[in-house]
């Protein structure tokens, strides 16, 4: 392995190297399988290195995997979702994530003190609303049969008139582990959100909730090397500081160009900030994007907001590991046909927008339906 790209900050202690963003970059990139694609994980075993995937929108997992893993098809995930191997479930940041069973049961209770403060931000719309007598309503209803949040709002309403419809089925999400059920997540299949709680999905109780050491190490393999902040932003925990200094003899520790102190595992992945990366096309609300506090690793400061617009978040396009562009893709069944448009935010080189084109074409083989018989690839104008 190259040895990595570091220099002294002269205020800090001269043992704790400092990173590069580049170098940052690199490092995050190789641990997501961003640099090259890995055939040593299936996609149940990447789900779990990546300690889950944003799953707000069906397919995000789906173009996750395929930028990550060698010879991925679609298939291979709708199976392990239908199986109950992998489960869609709100967990970090208040967020919906495609987790593994066993994730599930021990990583959602581990977040539940972030269910409780999102929680406390519509407990006033919960005029008489017992939390306890809740959470048993609730678990009695979609342990009979899987009920949409529509479904719930009318029978919660109901029940306790005087609180806010929304806010009763947002609060019965936050007190109960409630996972989307099937077909909900499927390749290539329609379905409503439609709830039921994680242990009668899976049948079986989650265990205690966990110390948050492990959690950390697993963060740290997938995301690192990374700051405290960083590690908070991604779970949506606060007051992680105690567990990183109990943690600290089995770490190791850098500065960024900003001083900020930064752990990592030992032996962790850390490639010379020349590396080349080649290009990936992401989903939208993909992780790497969202799991520091400073995205600077990734998100050049000159494009900062730039993949988002509103509450909507744009597929996004990596160049030389970096932040690039955004990318739609628009298919016709009825024509057969697949459009990729490709919106960069700077100009790129023609050797550049060779790689991307390449990158493009194997996305269209690779992730289009089966009634699609032509592609077109086309780049659209800068955005300025």
């Amino acid at each position: 392995m190259a040895p990595q790209t570091t220099r002294r900050a002269a205020t800090h202690t001269p043992t704790a190297p400092v990173l590069t963003p580049r170098a940052l970059n690199r490092a995050t990139l190789d641990r997501q399988h961003l640099l090259r694609r890995t055939s040593a994980l299936g996609p149940k075993e990447a789900v779990a290195h990546l300690v889950g995937l944003q799953a707000q929108n069906v397919k995000p997992p789906y173009f996750a995997l395929w930028a990550r893993l060698a010879g991925f098809r679609p298939e291979q995930l709708s199976s392990l979702i239908e199986a109950r191997e992998l489960v869609r479930i709100v967990t970090l940041r208040s967020t919906i994530h495609l987790h593994t069973a066993d994730d599930v049961l021990t990583l959602r209770p581990l977040v539940q003190a972030a269910r409780d403060r999102e929680l406390k931000q519509f407990r006033g719309q919960l005029e008489g609303v017992d939390l306890e007598r809740l959470g048993a309503t609730v678990r009695a209803l979609v342990e009979e049969r899987p009920y949409t949040m529509k479904e719930l709002r009318d029978v919660l309403g109901a029940r306790w008139p005087g609180a806010t419809p929304q806010a009763l089925s947002l609060a019965a999400r936050c007190v109960l582990p409630l996972v989307q059920v099937t077909p909900r997540g499927l390749w290539g299949r329609g379905g409503q959100v439609a709830l039921t709680t994680a242990e009668h999905w899976l049948g079986r109780a989650p265990g205690p909730v966990p110390a948050p050491d492990d959690t950390v190490l697993r963060y740290l393999a997938a995301f690192g090397p990374a700051s405290v902040k960083d590690m908070q932003t991604w779970a949506g925990l606060t007051r992680l500081g105690e567990v990183f200094e109990r943690l600290r003899p089995r770490l190791v520790t850098f500065r960024d160009e900003n001083g900020v102190e930064l752990f990592d595992l030992p032996d962790a992945p850390r490639p010379h900030e020349d590396t080349p990366a080649p290009p990936r096309f992401l989903p939208e609300f993909d992780n790497l994007l969202l799991s520091h506090a400073d995205r600077t690793r990734v998100i050049p400061a000159a494009y900062w907001g730039r993949a988002w617009k509103g509450n909507q978040a744009f597929r996004t396009l990596l160049v030389d590991g970096f932040l690039a562009g955004v990318w739609r893709l628009e298919e016709s069944a009825r024509d057969g046909r697949a459009v990729l448009t490709v919106q960069p935010f700077g100009t790129l080189t023609r050797a550049q927008r060779d790689e991307v084109a390449e990158e493009g074409e194997r996305l269209l083989a690779a992730m289009t339906p089966a009634g699609i018989t032509s592609y077109d690839l086309r780049f659209g104008d800068v955005m300025g």
